[in-house]
């Protein structure tokens, strides 16, 4: 099973995905684009947050969505969709030529796990009100499928990162349930 945690910056996605891979050794993980691209392949992003900077992640978590097939084990922090939802926070008549590769990248997932603001994970982040309105961009993208580009089960996990973990596995046992019958 190929799945995404997708949520603003500092929702506990690296939190719970130690703790999914913990739990499932046999996942492989993708790192968070800007990690992979900055510690792997030495590219500097810019000391704010800005659009170009993103265009390079999303083009990435693509890229990356497309090397994995079918029946692997994977579990990827973020997916293009976040990327989407930061570039539309910052400028949103920037996204509309983005919508036709990431609806086709959504095809390299079965499951995507949405991750909301929860207050206690993080009381004091960086760039408050960037994190809020992607967080509002998040939830109309995934879960009202404002796109109209969601082709792949959402789920939204909330509470404690225990909690969260038990969401994703009930989940993952009612999708397989649902391809052996």
């Amino acid at each position: 099973m190929r799945i995404a945690v997708s949520g603003t910056h500092c929702v506990g996605k690296s939190t719970l995905i130690d703790e999914f891979l913990l739990a499932h050794p046999e996942y492989a993980h993708e790192p968070e684009p800007y990690v992979t691209l900055v510690e792997d392949f030495g590219e500097e992003f810019s000391g704010e947050p800005c659009v170009d900077d993103f265009l390079r992640q999303l083009e990435f978590s693509i890229d990356r969505l497309a090397t994995h097939t079918p029946g692997e084990k994977v579990i990827y922090e973020r997916c293009p969709l976040d990327f989407v939802a930061y570039i539309d926070a910052i400028e949103p008549n920037r996204i509309e030529p983005l919508l036709g590769p990431v609806s086709t990248s959504l095809r390299g997932l079965d499951l995507l796990v949405f991750l909301p603001i929860e207050d206690a994970v993080c009381p004091d982040p960086d760039y408050p009100k960037l994190r809020k309105a992607v967080d509002r961009r998040l939830n109309a993208i995934l879960l009202d499928d404002e796109l109209g580009i969601i082709s792949v089960p959402v789920v939204e996990a909330t509470g404690s990162t225990a909690q969260r973990l038990r969401i994703i596995e009930e989940t993952m046992k009612t999708f397989s349930r649902r391809l052996s019958i």
